[in-house]
Formats: structure tokens, sequence, C-alpha cells
């Protein structure tokens, strides 16, 4: 009988628990309006480390990625004192309409954010970035370099968690 009550009293406690341990992670996932004014180690001890190997990275901004399989990516923006000014989630069909051929990939850093679902070419042609986001539609944002890293072609294709003959509970 002792046993039926502590284990009782361990699910009382475990899952109020749980519940918070989520809470608690899924609030460092996204800044949002508390993040303002912070500086950039504040906004770091929140978010978590932000991506530190970007070419071409704007001093004023940081970028948190959240893939490959997240579909979000944040850029915090910083005054001259270091201070955060906004923040943005970039990976938007209107941000998407800007990836046009003949950009470099720091412009598409620039502009989106880099990707980190990454596949190369056969026959050393390229790579291509890949970026989930959120749509109704279960599809993903592709950017195709040449081996130069300028843009070849954009655009949406089926995310492959979508695709027929695919097992649903793949989908996030």
């Amino acid at each position: 009988m002792s046993n039926a009550v502590g284990e009782v009293s361990f699910r009382r406690f475990l899952v109020p628990s749980l519940f918070i341990a989520v809470l608690t992670g899924c609030a460092s996932y996204a800044p949002n309006s508390s993040i303002m004014g912070l500086s950039r180690e504040q906004v770091i001890a929140r978010l978590g480390s932000p991506d530190p190997d970007i070419p071409g990275q704007n001093p004023g901004r940081l970028d948190f990625p959240r893939g490959p399989m997240g579909k979000h990516t944040y850029f915090v923006y910083f005054n001259d004192q270091g201070k955060v000014i906004r923040f943005e989630q970039v990976l938007t069909e209107e941000r998407f309409s800007q990836i046009v051929p003949g950009l470099s990939t720091e412009d598409v850093i620039q502009r989106i954010g880099i990707s980190r679902s990454t596949f190369g070419l056969a026959r050393n042609r390229g790579f291509v970035w890949s970026y989930r986001y959120e749509n109704p539609f279960c599809q993903w944002f592709q950017v195709e370099f040449t081996i130069e890293g300028t843009v070849r072609s954009a655009g949406f294709s089926k995310a492959p968690e979508c695709r027929v003959g695919r097992l649903r509970f793949m989908m996030f």
C-alpha cells in the first residue's frame, strides 16, 4: 500500500515538473519582447549560442538558426551601445522572394541566414541549402548554388517527410 501512495505522489510531482521543464525549454527557442534592451551576452544566455561561424556576419546582429528540423531562423539586432533594438523570424516567403540567381552565399546569409540542411550536387556541380519554414503545404525552400558559391536557382519543393511513402510520424 505504501508503494502505491509513493507512486501517486511521484506522479503528482513528475507531471508538473515536466510541464515546467518543457515551457522553460520552449522559452529559449525563440526571442520575445523580454529581450529588448538586453546585451549580447544576456541574449546568448537566454537563447543559447548563436551561429558563430557565419561568414560576413553583421556585427550588429546575431543569428539563431533553429534547423535542420526547426522552421525558424531569428535575427537579433543591436544598436551602437550593444543593446537589442529588434528581432525577427526571417524564414518567410517575403524573404525567400529576395533570393535570386547571381547572389553569393554571403548575400543569402544576410537575407535568410545559413541553412542547417545542405547537400552537394553530383559531378561537383555545386550544392543546395534547404530551409524548412512554417507553411500549410509541407514544403521547404531550397537554394541551389554553383561550385563558385553563387545562386543558380531557388524555389519551393515538397519536404522529404511529406513525400508519398514516407512515415507520417516523422513530420515536425
